[in-house]
């Protein structure tokens, strides 16, 4: 392979890293699936380093180690099973090197994602659900469908205006316990509690939890630590939010 070739594989390996980590894959997955990339373009040599925030990524000399940066994360399983699949299809002979970065550019350039009104439809809904979940009465489901709904609704606008996830966050907790706290003082509910529970669980970092927990077993320190401190502010923020409706 050409120099040019090289540097392109290695722009190929450190996409595919970026869009696993932006999509919440875990820490492990990543560095496997950039390594296995690298073997199938005569790279044996490489070394990688991936945390929450950034991808350090040496293939060995005597090429330049690199450095990409990672600024935003979200949950999008859909997106690390499509670049998992780039990586078969390029470790099989399936694709070629351009055919791979390219399809890697479009997945990045795609709106993989399911629509805003269908995400909030299901966090809606499934606050429903957990309320009955959690042994809550059927009476207080539209309640907690609705503050479900308005929360994760919040959680979305707040964090395009600031950027800031923990303060949307937070504010989404306090709306639904608002509307959890109003529905049951005008009759329309009867458990605040149970509504409340239910309402905030679309908003609970459970993948977060997950790959923390899996990457410091794995041996991860930095990836598990950090991402178990996001984690804490998480909930940190959410019981912030619903605490200072209980205080009124």
């Amino acid at each position: 392979m050409s120099v040019i070739d090289k540097e392109l594989a290695i722009d190929c390996c450190l996409l595919a890293g970026r869009l696993m980590m932006e999509a919440g894959a875990e820490t492990y997955r990543v560095e496997d699936t950039m390594e296995r990339m690298a073997e199938t373009q005569q790279l044996p040599s490489t070394q990688s380093f991936v945390t929450p925030t950034g991808i350090i990524f040496t293939p060995g000399n005597p090429y330049h180690t690199k450095l990409i940066r990672i600024k935003n994360r979200s949950t999008d399983l859909e997106k690390v099973a499509l670049v998992n699949d780039v990586s078969r299809k390029l470790s099989s002979g399936e694709y070629s090197l351009e055919q791979a970065y390219a399809k890697l550019r479009e997945i990045e350039r795609g709106y993989v994602t399911f629509p805003l009104w269908l995400q909030i439809v299901a966090a809606a809904v499934a606050s429903g659900c957990f309320l009955v979940l959690y042994e809550g009465v059927w009476g207080d489901v539209p309640a907690s469908i609705i503050a479900g709904g308005v929360g994760y609704s919040i959680l979305i606008v707040i964090q395009e205006l600031t950027k800031v996830k923990f303060f949307a966050e937070f504010i989404a907790a306090l709306f639904i316990g608002l509307i959890g706290y109003f529905a049951v003082h005008t009759g329309l509910g009867t458990e605040l509690d149970k509504i409340i529970i239910g309402s905030v669980m679309p908003l609970v970092p459970g993948l977060l939890i997950t790959n923390a927990v899996r990457d410091l077993m794995a041996g991860h320190f930095v990836s598990g630590l950090s991402k178990g401190a996001e984690a804490f502010l998480t909930a940190f923020a959410i019981g912030a939010g619903v605490a200072l409706v209980f205080s009124f």
